[in-house]
């Protein structure tokens, strides 16, 4: 039994790495998370990017990860942005931030730079699956029969003023704000983009037309978007997140890029991830 023991690999498991720990990433200006749609996660952890925060402090990065009204129209999730932001650079003193909003925070963002008064605070803005060009699974959600979705949606409002009370929720407005004819109709054309501010976007797939694989809660939604505008991560398509410069097409879940749900030895796939952006960002000069 000994004689079968490979003595060399056993001991080369012990060997020390030289300088162990995450990579330092440099960046000129903090990261500001703006999170999405939905309160789910914050029942689970103090806000839903609060992972991420956390996993970009351990690069050195200077991260934020606030919580707003889970679920409002972009105008008033905008002016809390507005104000988190406000907050952050007086009570740090800090001169820029770096924004990377994911999913609807996306939206909430490029309203608030173009209509208040932040973009002198905002040094890049990065998109992570936003719906740009809005959502089929929108759509869906507002064709649902009227008995079934009034239930639903008394129940998201509760929640959203119990996680947030102090600002009314709206559940139904927000989600007519992420169908594509109010995204390509009306938001797009009114909501330009700032000169000077570099606008970035990342897209992901997973299910549906690839070998990444997707949670079975998730599958309906995945195939439906499919079907509808292509390739997607479950709740946005890769067709929809683009924006600006496109800058990558990831494969981890809309779920799990929040460190949500994220399938057995994925872990390192998300971590991956996130760090791709700040690199990006390193790269940029930001």
């Amino acid at each position: 039994m000994l004689e079968s023991l490979s003595t060399r690999s056993w001991l080369s498991a012990m060997e020390l790495q030289e300088f162990p720990g995450p990579d330092i990433i440099r960046l000129k200006h903090p990261v500001l998370l703006c999170h999405g749609y939905g309160a789910i996660a914050t029942l689970v952890k103090p806000s839903p990017l609060y992972d991420i925060s956390m996993l970009l402090r351990s690069h050195n990065i200077m991260a934020f990860s606030p919580n707003i009204i889970p679920y409002g129209k972009i105008e008033t999730r905008a002016e809390q942005w507005e104000k988190v932001i406000n907050d952050i650079v007086s009570q740090k003193e800090i001169k820029k931030l770096n924004i990377v909003a994911h999913s609807m925070g996306g939206l909430d963002m490029r309203y608030a730079l173009s209509q208040l008064n932040v973009a002198p605070y905002v040094e890049s803005l990065t998109t992570i699956c936003t719906p740009h060009h809005g959502s089929s699974l929108a759509e869906l959600t507002l064709r649902t029969p009227e008995p079934i979705r009034g239930k639903i949606v008394d129940f998201l409002d509760w929640m959203g003023n119990r996680v947030h009370p102090r600002t009314q929720s709206n559940v139904s407005e927000s989600v007519e704000q992420l169908t594509r004819p109010y995204l390509e109709e009306v938001f797009n054309p009114q909501v330009s983009d700032v000169p000077g501010i570099p606008y970035y976007s990342y897209s992901s797939s997973v299910g549906k037309g690839t070998n990444h694989p997707i949670k079975v809660m998730s599958r309906y939604q995945n195939n439906h978007i499919y079907e509808k505008e292509g390739l997607n991560d479950g709740m946005v398509s890769v067709k929809s997140a683009k924006w600006g410069e496109h800058i990558l097409s990831g494969h981890i879940s809309h779920l799990e890029q929040m460190n949500l749900r994220v399938k057995d030895g994925r872990t390192p796939m998300v971590e991956d991830f996130w760090q791709n952006v700040m690199l990006m960002l390193q790269k940029k000069g930001h």
